[in-house]
């Protein structure tokens, strides 16, 4: 990589880091994870600087290889771990100490999911992408996020115990 290069690789991550290292914990749920994660991608974002040739896509292609790290990151640690029977009440107060029970809570049941369906709604909900852009990410079809997006909210829903959605998106 030229000297040209390394300093447009440098200016894009002390501007985009931050937001980054967001979606990374939001893929991981842990800050050291996360940190790990984006450190990983960003070092297979620089291998790959030269060949990338639209720089307005870089952001797409660190969320892909976040993304598919953490999959694999998951499938690795999947055999050791199971989730935890326990589920806190879900109470909608103002308390500052109930709402971080609530984002533990949220944690646990996506800690809960598998990791496609995890990544399937941080990329939906968090970074707000299409359907379309899910599947490109992940490399997989637009149904076949439709369909992990779907049993993803059904497990977060049947351990909070709320009811299904009719099919105009009222309850």
């Amino acid at each position: 990589m030229d000297a040209h290069a390394q300093v447009a690789f440098r200016d894009y991550v002390s501007g985009r880091r931050a937001a980054l290292l967001r979606t990374a914990y939001l893929l991981t749920g842990d800050r050291g994870q996360a940190e790990d994660l984006l450190q990983t991608a960003l070092v297979k974002t620089y291998v790959s600087w030269d060949r990338i040739r639209d720089k307005n896509a870089v952001d797409a292609y660190v969320r892909q290889v976040m993304a598919t790290t953490a999959v694999s990151w998951w499938r690795r640690r999947w055999r050791g771990e199971r989730p935890s029977d326990e589920v806190p009440d879900a109470r909608h107060d103002a308390d500052p100490a109930a709402d971080h029970a609530e984002r533990d809570a949220m944690w646990r049941l996506l800690g809960r999911l598998t990791a496609k369906q995890r990544a399937v709604l941080v990329l939906r909900f968090y970074e707000d992408l299409s359907e379309a852009q899910i599947a490109r990410t992940l490399g997989m079809s637009a149904g076949s996020v439709k369909s992990h997006a779907s049993r993803a909210l059904a497990a977060m829903r049947m351990h909070l115990d709320l009811p299904e959605p009719t099919r105009g998106g009222h309850r």
